[in-house]
C-alpha cells in the first residue's frame, strides 16, 4: 500500500508597521534548495507519527523562525493535488494562524513578512493557500471576536479601527465599529486611559477584548465599507 508524506503548513497573519502605512502580511521562508530554490513559501514540514498536525504546525514555527506566540490556530484546509510537490507525492493541512500587532519574532536570515497584495515570487501551491487565508480572516472578523488575534491586550479604538481597516483593507469608522462591537459583548473599556493621544492630544480611553477565545457573536453580519 502507497504512503504519502504529510506535512503541516502555516498562513500565518500579522498587522505590520509599514511605509507608507501598516499592512497585512504572511509571514514566508526563501527556499534554500530544489524544487522551486530562491522562492519564497509558507512554514512548513513534516507531520510526525506521535503529534497532531495543529502540534506540528506549532513545532515548525517556533523551530524554524522562534515563533510561540500565537494568538490563534485554525485549520484551512487539506491540500491532496498529486502533482503539488515536483519532487514526492505530498498531502498537505494548512493552518491559519495569527499574531498581535506587539509581536515581533526574530526571524532567520531567510525569513521575511510580506504584503499579502505584494507577494514575490512563491513555490508549491502556496498563494492560493495565503489568499484563502485572507479570505477566512476577513470573513471571520465580520461574525467572530477574531480581532482578538491581531490586537494586544489593550488598545485605543483608533489602533484598533487602523488594525480592522488594514485588515479588511477598506476604511472602518472607529465610532461604528466600537458601537458594533460592544453591542455584540466583545469590548469592554478597562477603566484606563493610554499614556498620551496619538495625536498629541488628550489621553484615549482604553479597551480589550472580553475573551481571548474564538467565538461567533453575530453569524450573519458582514463589516462593509463605512462601518
Amino acid at each position: 500500500m502507497a504512503k504519502y508524506r504529510h506535512e503541516a503548513l502555516a498562513v500565518v497573519l500579522q498587522v505590520r508597521p509599514g511605509t507608507p502605512r501598516p499592512q497585512l502580511s504572511v509571514l514566508m521562508l526563501r527556499r534554500r534548495r530544489d524544487p522551486y530554490a530562491g522562492a519564497w513559501a509558507l512554514p512548513s514540514g513534516p507531520v510526525e507519527a506521535t503529534e497532531t498536525v495543529g502540534a506540528s504546525v506549532r513545532r515548525h514555527l517556533a523551530a524554524k523562525v522562534d515563533l510561540t506566540q500565537i494568538a490563534h490556530l485554525e485549520q484551512l484546509r487539506t491540500l491532496s493535488d498529486p502533482g503539488r510537490d515536483p519532487f514526492e507525492r505530498t498531502i498537505a493541512t494548512a493552518y491559519l494562524g495569527l499574531v498581535p500587532w506587539t509581536s515581533d519574532p526574530e526571524l532567520p536570515a531567510h525569513g521575511a513578512w510580506w504584503p499579502v497584495g505584494a507577494l514575490p515570487e512563491v513555490a508549491f501551491d502556496h498563494r492560493p493557500v495565503i489568499a484563502e487565508g485572507v479570505r477566512r480572516l476577513r470573513a471571520k472578523l465580520s461574525y467572530t471576536n477574531i480581532g482578538f488575534a491581531l490586537a494586544a491586550d489593550e488598545f485605543t479604538m483608533a489602533q484598533l479601527r487602523r488594525a480592522y481597516a488594514i485588515a479588511l483593507d477598506h476604511e472602518v469608522s472607529s465610532t461604528n465599529l466600537q458601537r458594533i462591537l460592544l453591542r455584540r459583548g466583545q469590548l469592554e473599556p478597562t477603566g484606563d486611559v493610554s499614556a498620551s493621544g496619538e495625536q498629541g492630544g488628550r489621553p484615549a480611553k482604553l479597551f480589550r477584548f472580553t475573551s481571548r477565545e474564538l467565538e461567533v457573536t453575530d453569524p450573519f453580519a458582514i463589516l462593509r465599507p463605512n462601518e
